[in-house]
């Protein structure tokens, strides 16, 4: 994990996966998403977007998967994730049952990481 992005009200972190993974948090530990301020939001959708539209252009992945669960994590937080038919759990979720040995060769999840810190800042 390290965090590519950072304010006073999200960060965003990688998250180490065979598939490009990436996760917005909220600064202050809301539990749920109607408990965060209306501004607070509005960033989050915006980063869900602009992260979505760069995976998509970069990678070419079969779907993006955004999801906000917290069930574990009772912090608000979503997760964005490229997925690709040749990925070891497609079309199960990651945390779901593997289905086979992954065979993806991406370009580089670092260089992705660069690219969105410079549209961040």
């Amino acid at each position: 994990m390290a965090v590519i992005y950072e304010n006073r009200t999200i960060r965003i972190e990688t998250e180490t996966s065979e598939i490009p993974w990436l996760k917005i948090f909220t600064q202050y530990p809301y539990k749920e998403m109607s408990e965060v301020p209306v501004e607070t939001r509005l960033e989050i959708y915006s980063l869900l977007d602009i992260i979505e539209k760069e995976m998509i252009t970069y990678y070419v992945p079969e779907k993006i998967n955004i999801a906000s669960f917290g069930n574990y994590v009772p912090h608000v937080h979503w997760h964005i994730m490229a997925r690709f038919k040749e990925d070891s759990h497609f079309p199960e979720p990651m945390w779901g049952t593997k289905q086979r040995e992954s065979s993806l060769k991406l370009p580089s999840f670092e260089n992705f990481c660069l690219k969105l810190e410079n549209l961040f800042k």
